[in-house]
Parts: structure tokens; sequence; C-alpha cells
């Protein structure tokens, strides 16, 4: 795990950002500067597509998408948007896994910028500190609010776990539908796509199979 004297040398969005390739002047505009210059760009796309933007329906719709990137879609690249992960003692003496399953994942294909929706499973084994509840679903969502590929989106909750729990012992699998699959190219509307994160403890077997027992996911291939 990170040190204190490591954490404070690091820059705050490169850890509100693990891994997603962002430049390092990413936060240089404030988010009205960039709902301006999104707009100004949506009215050329929407304008080389033909559309006509007199029309009352589409008049409105470059600063809705502009709105909708910064404050929704796209709000978990800005890293004032990272949630507050303080933690608290153990008092309970809980020892055995803690499991917060069918998280809601929204997310954004960053190859085709098509939704990704599925569900987030995450668990963690307390080594003296707990999270609250809303605490996991909150990081779940901010690193989902961004292009994403499903394999990275994964390891990040995992590695926000692992900071603010100070353990090395968390384990998550996201079951996700992408709509750049669904609505274009192969068009197949049945496949989901399946990742999982173990680290710590949850890589022996007995405990990652019970952590697949209690999210419904048949565990007699796993060694």
């Amino acid at each position: 795990m990170m040190s204190d004297n490591n954490k404070n040398k690091q820059p705050k969005h490169l850890f509100a950002t693990i891994q997603t390739p962002v430049r390092k002047d990413a936060s240089r505009l404030s988010d009205d500067e960039k709902m301006q210059l999104i707009e100004s760009k949506m009215i050329e796309v929407l304008d080389i597509l033909g559309l006509d933007l007199q029309d009352d329906s589409l008049s409105g719709t470059p600063r809705r998408v502009a709105k909708m990137y910064v404050k929704e879609i796209f709000k978990g690249l800005n890293p004032d948007n990272l949630p507050k992960l303080s933690s608290f003692e153990n008092k309970y003496k809980y020892g055995q896994m803690l499991v917060e399953r069918d998280i809601s994942v929204f997310s954004t294909c960053e190859h085709h910028l098509l939704p990704i929706i599925g569900k987030a499973h995450v668990a963690y084994i307390s080594n003296g500190t707990v999270l609250g509840l809303s605490k996991i679903n909150r990081i779940v969502d901010y690193f989902a609010r961004r292009p994403q590929v499903q394999e990275r989106l994964t390891v990040q909750i995992v590695k926000a776990m692992q900071e603010a729990l100070g353990t090395e012992d968390v384990a998550c699998v996201v079951d996700a539908k992408h709509m750049c699959l669904v609505s274009r190219g192969i068009k197949d509307i049945t496949s989901s796509t399946l990742t999982a994160e173990y680290a710590g403890k949850f890589k022996e077997p007995e405990v990652k199979k019970e952590f697949l027992r209690y999210i419904n996911i048949d565990t007699k291939f796993i060694v």
C-alpha cells in the first residue's frame, strides 16, 4: 500500500484517474468553459450531419449534450468529484467478508462513446476499518463516469477500495452489456461481459469461491 508520505507527493488528479488516459492539463478548464466549447463543437457536428438546428426539437441539443458530458456521464474525469472516502473503526469486530452486490454501473465505452450498462459486485475483508455502504456505490459510480474499458474499471474500483480501507483484501466483479456490441457491429443483444479483479485473501480459492457464491456465480470451475 502507498505510504502517507508517498500519498502526499501524488498529484490529486493522478490518483483520481488511475490508468485512465488523460492529459496532465485535463483540469485546466472549468466545467462551464468545457460546456461552452463542447456546445460549439456539437453545433458543428450536428450541422455536418445535416440537421436543422433551428427546429424546436434540436435547438437545445448541443447545450444538453455538453451539460450531459461534463456534469453526468463524464463527471468522473473531474478529480473534484472523487467521493470522500473516510473510513471508521470496525467496532463490531466483524471479521468476515462484506459483499455489496448488484451495484448499478452506467459507463461509456471509450472506443465508440456508447453506453456500458451493468452491475458491479464488490467485497472486502476488514483489517480494522470499514466504509459506509454508500461509499462503495460512490466509488463504482465515480470510476464508471468516464470513457472506459471494463477491465480498467474493475481494477480501478479495487485500487480505490484498497486505498480507502488500507487493506489488500478486496475483490470486484463487473457484469455489463456494451451498446457498441448491441446497437452496432455484431449487434448481439444477448451477450454480456464479465470481468474480475481479486486481491489479497480473495486470491485464495476458498475465499474466492465464497465471494462468487454470494453473488450467485457458478464456482464449479474455480480451482
